[in-house]
């Protein structure tokens, strides 16, 4: 029976592990078991941000809504309670959106928001 080693695998695997810590600093790239844990920690980093990505967005969505509907003279929260007894439905992506790119359309949506 031929004698088989494991050279060849640990290789494929150091190297994918090397290619993806590229760019860290010092050892945690170019050090196999560093470079392992270095790994192992962004991955958890990046899962954990992808959740507050959402996070943050949705914050600053609301602060962009804020600012606009203060100018026009009324605050987030009667402006929200205004659209959902309202039934208009829209959600704060697109509503800060348009609150940027087009104030006229966000100065009739408070309008009919506060009927």
């Amino acid at each position: 029976m031929p004698r088989v080693t494991k050279s060849v695998t640990a290789k494929a695997k150091h190297k994918k592990v090397l290619s993806a810590t590229k760019g860290h600093y010092g050892a945690r790239s170019r050090l196999f078991r560093t470079a392992k844990q270095s790994n192992i920690k962004s991955l958890q980093y990046a899962f954990r941000d992808r959740k507050n990505k959402k996070r943050a967005f949705r914050s600053l969505w609301i602060s962009r809504i804020n600012a606009a509907s203060r100018a026009i003279g009324v605050s987030y929260s009667k402006l929200i309670n205004g659209m959902t007894t309202n039934n208009i439905i829209i959600d704060r992506k697109i509503l800060s959106d348009i609150a940027i790119q087009d104030p006229s359309t966000f100065e009739k949506i408070v309008q009919s928001a506060n009927k």
